[in-house]
């Protein structure tokens, strides 16, 4: 194996209410919910993945000492940042963008903990 061979494929997200956010990630969202396995009675895993993404987010119960809402940096590349933002608002989440800069356009959100996320679309390269 060599460092090339190495991927990130999997973030785990700190959550209040497992259910609250799988009903945002899958239902207002439209990623794929991959796994939802309650593992013992105090541990509950769930996968839930953006179309066309290698990388999926986990959230459950006893995943994770973070504080729930503390995650922020979290980004995601769209082909289109206006067309996310529609989508965004049409089904009611709080986005802001497009923000134009010499690196991409952006579009901030959060999801109902307030866990921080942007989409960039990536600038056309030359």
């Amino acid at each position: 194996m060599t460092i090339s061979d190495w991927r990130i494929e999997l973030i785990i997200l700190p959550v209040t209410d497992v259910d609250r956010a799988k009903a945002f990630y899958v239902d207002t969202l439209g990623w794929n919910a991959d796994h939802d396995h309650r593992v013992s009675p105090t541990v509950r895993f769930v996968q839930v993945t953006p179309p066309g993404s290698a990388c999926s987010i986990a959230f459950g119960e006893s995943l994770t000492e973070m504080t729930p809402g503390t995650m922020s940096g979290l980004q995601v590349v769209v082909p289109d940042a206006d067309a996310a933002l529609a989508h965004l608002r049409e089904h009611g989440v709080d986005a802001r963008g497009v923000a134009d800069l010499a690196w991409g356009r952006f579009v901030d959100f959060a999801d109902p903990d307030g866990n921080a996320w942007t989409l960039q679309e990536l600038p056309q390269r030359g």
